[in-house]
């Protein structure tokens, strides 16, 4: 590991906002902030709202300062990267932002049901070839929906055709409610101050003329969720190569 990652981890053990949590430790005692993030942690009874594969942290940081009546939490499990946004609340000394260091897969250990009120997925990897691996599959709805109120609000927000119609065809396939649903956010002019947050990674995407998807709904508490036909759907002709950003991988 280098020098620099290694002084970015030592100093976010200083960070007020910052919760790591090693899996043994989990494992053995527990999360003690799950079901009381409000009470112990932000100490208000504000809203929560997740950014799941925060990478830096922009978009977390950018939806803390847009909306101060709600709190924020930022995951993902690139300590180095997160760095980035965590010394931004510090500095700012923002109370209604943190960030927690974990495995989306290991969601439901920190989080108590009904706990959360919204979640945003920015800009994660496809996982063309990998359903299960999606953050948007069954598989994770299934997750999501034990820490979610009662038609809690998802958002995907990605540069990835194939996400994006993935996406669509399962929120169309369940009768989920639509919120939001664009293939081009800013090209239709629908963008609004909190979905027109641009993190540095999103910017290269619109410079290299990637039209930014997204799509909200409410997921529904209960009820089979059915995966949807995704064989016929076209790979995004791009890939993650070294030197370019990546998806979810990009954000270090």
């Amino acid at each position: 590991m280098g020098k620099n990652k290694l002084k970015k981890f030592a100093e976010m053990k200083d960070f007020g906002c910052v919760l790591e949590y090693p899996r043994e430790e989990l494992l053995r005692t527990g999360f003690p902030h799950k079901g009381n993030w409000n009470s112990v942690f932000f100490k208000t009874s504000r809203p929560i709202t997740l950014e799941l594969g925060c990478g830096k942290g922009e978009y977390t940081v950018g939806l803390a300062a847009a909306n101060p009546d709600r709190n924020y939490i930022g995951i993902d499990i690139k300590g180095a990267r997160m760095w980035h946004g965590a010394k931004d609340v510090e500095e700012k000394e923002m109370d209604n932002a943190a960030f927690l260091r974990a495995e989306i897969e290991n969601i439901c250990s920190f989080f108590g049901p009904g706990e959360v009120d919204e979640l945003w997925i920015t800009f994660p990897d496809p996982q063309m070839q990998k359903v299960r691996k999606r953050l948007t599959s069954t598989r994770f709805l299934t997750l999501y929906r034990q820490l979610l109120r009662p038609d809690g609000v998802v958002n995907l927000k990605t540069d990835s055709p194939f996400l994006y119609e993935y996406t669509r065809r399962l929120v169309e396939l369940n009768g989920f409610e639509v919120l939001e649903n664009t293939a081009d956010l800013y090209g239709e002019g629908k963008a609004d101050p909190v979905s027109s947050i641009k993190t540095y990674y999103e910017q290269q995407w619109l410079s290299r003329g990637k039209k930014i998807k997204l799509l909200s709904f409410r997921l529904p508490a209960e009820g089979e969720l059915k995966e949807p036909q995704a064989d016929d759907i076209p790979k995004d002709d791009y890939r993650s190569t070294k030197g370019r950003p990546e998806h979810q991988g990009s954000k270090e």
